[in-house]
């Protein structure tokens, strides 16, 4: 499927899998079919009894796919499986801030991403030290029944209030290979089971 993504060159993925609980069950097998080196993984999946199994498991995955993976708003976890954080909100859980340089008791390593509903949200995500920021929801989508997208032309407004920032902006929410020509270069996108990149072991 053809995104029409645009942008700098980077290390960064441009297609972000995000893993939910009541719409991707588990997502092992969708993740194994992630293009090899070219996709992250931000992994959800809140409130699951089998989370850090889960985790673990991705983990393996990401690191023999070489994929990115950051866990969402679990630190402890994120340090276990060795991957990144993924602030909600643009904010560190729990009540002190952790460092994310280091890997340790307390600590994580890895890249931090965020997600952000407002420009005070994606602000925040820029000070906490996230690279990348998941902007949503773009458009109407399932995972929030009957709410209305940002649209195009506020998503794209909103997005810019980081220019000539080295924090790169991504699209979340409704996206699909069609729906994201309507978005004003979106560096990365992230969806659920929108897209079936299939295997690539190139």
């Amino acid at each position: 499927m053809r995104w029409g993504l645009r942008g700098k060159g980077t290390a960064l993925p441009r297609l972000w899998l995000f893993t939910d609980r009541s719409r991707l069950i588990d997502p092992r097998d969708q993740v194994m079919r992630l293009p090899r080196g070219k996709a992250g993984v931000v992994m959800r999946h809140d409130d699951d009894p089998g989370r850090a199994v889960l985790g673990r498991d991705l983990a393996r995955i990401c690191r023999t796919r070489r994929l990115l993976l950051v866990v969402a708003g679990d630190t402890r976890l994120a340090a276990a499986v060795k991957a990144g954080v993924h602030l909600r909100g643009g904010r560190w859980p729990g009540p002190v801030r952790l460092r994310h340089n280091r890997l340790g008791p307390g600590r994580v390593g890895g890249m931090v991403t965020g997600s952000a509903h407002s420009v005070p949200d994606i602000l925040r995500g820029h000070r906490a030290g996230a690279r990348l920021i998941f902007l949503s929801p773009a458009f109407a989508t399932a995972s929030h029944a009957g709410a209305a997208g940002l649209g195009p032309l506020r998503w794209s407004a909103m997005a810019r209030c980081l220019a000539g920032s080295p924090v790169a902006i991504a699209a979340l929410g409704g996206v699909t290979g069609q729906t994201v020509r309507r978005l004003k270069a979106p560096f990365a996108v992230g969806a659920i089971g929108a897209f079936d990149p299939g295997r690539d072991d190139r």
